[in-house]
């Protein structure tokens, strides 16, 4: 709002006070929440980071079971093996709050199988394919696990920033200005208040 814009009347004061006041809540409940999700966000990166070490762990232990079953037993006996899949994992998508903030919450079954679930039968297959079977479907569970995770991580961040610019909008710029005009005002009113007093006076006379 700019002064030059601004009509120096009582009503306009007691407007822009309003808005002062308000204002003031609003960048003191903003900061709470600012707070509260840069708690939240931290309380939630070592669960982040943890994760990844697994993923990494996991996908070692998968990938050289993968190698020793296509040494050993070819690549046309694990594409057979694959192909046999018929149920694939159900996925159910929900959302949380937290704070304001709406996050994903993935629920996931039918990942982790045993070997009669898994459609192919124990004559046509090797251990070393089971093994390796096994050890992909558990890290398919914990890119699920890693996802929700890592996508809360990323909603929290960008909420985070979004409300330190709000808060520091607020406490830099919308504020000082709204106080600015509100002296402007006041300083108009009592301009005018004395030069009528100044007018009374000399009519008086």
């Amino acid at each position: 709002m700019s002064i030059g814009d601004v009509k120096p009347t009582r009503s306009e004061l007691i407007a822009t006070r309003r808005r002062i006041k308000l204002s003031i809540s609003g960048h003191k409940l903003l900061k709470m929440k600012r707070d509260g999700l840069i708690i939240e966000f931290f309380e939630l990166l070592p669960k982040v980071k943890d994760m990844r070490s697994q993923l990494v762990e996991l996908y070692i232990v998968a990938d050289k079971k993968l190698a020793v079953a296509m040494v050993a037993d070819g690549k046309s006996a694990l594409r057979s093996a694959a192909n046999c899949v018929r149920t694939p994992p159900q996925v159910e998508l929900s959302e949380y709050n937290i704070m304001g903030v709406v996050v994903p919450k993935i629920k996931v079954s039918t990942i982790q199988k045993s070997v009669e679930e898994r459609g192919y039968g124990l004559i046509g297959t090797s251990v070393r394919i089971d093994e390796s079977v096994h050890a992909f479907e558990k890290l398919a569970e914990k890119v699920l696990e890693a996802a929700e995770l890592e996508t809360t991580m990323k909603k929290l961040l960008d909420a985070i920033e979004s409300t330190k610019r709000r808060v520091n909008a607020l406490e830099f710029k919308v504020i000082p200005q709204l106080e600015e005009v509100a002296a402007y005002i006041t300083l108009r009113l009592e301009e005018l208040e004395r030069e009528n007093i100044f007018r009374l006076k000399r009519i008086k006379a």
